[in-house]
């Protein structure tokens, strides 16, 4: 028993591997832009350092783009970031969801949007 070029292993086995050719993302998934994800990427950096928040995930859909944020990995997003451009001109492009579905906030401003998940700081006298 042989493969179609002859080769084989021990056991009937071809010796080449299997290679997974690597492919472009198509043009039609939404992404987040370099300073929309800086944006995220601050507020993430904040909450990590104060221990509440330690791993994230990033979907890039056909319709939206979604950084989602996590206590601990195996749990559900405590919030997603969502960016669905087909909104931009209705309620705004930018929304942080809450894991039963809530919409905390939404808006045409991805910093105002983020101010839900990290108020400022006020300095009580």
């Amino acid at each position: 028993m042989g493969d179609i070029d002859g080769e084989t292993r021990p056991g009937g086995r071809s010796s080449r591997a299997k290679t997974v050719a690597w492919q472009e993302p198509s043009a039609a998934q939404t992404r987040f832009t370099r300073r929309e994800l800086d944006a995220i990427l601050r507020v993430y950096g904040r909450k990590v350092a104060a221990g509440e928040w330690r791993d994230y995930a990033i979907d890039q859909l056909s319709e939206r783009a979604v950084f989602s944020v996590f206590r601990r990995t195996s749990e559900m997003p405590l919030y997603r970031i969502v960016k669905q451009p087909r909104l931009a001109r209705r309620q705004g492009a930018y929304s942080v969801v809450t894991p039963t579905g809530l919409i905390l906030k939404r808006g045409h401003e991805l910093g105002q949007v983020l101010k839900a998940i990290d108020p400022p700081v006020r300095v009580v006298a």
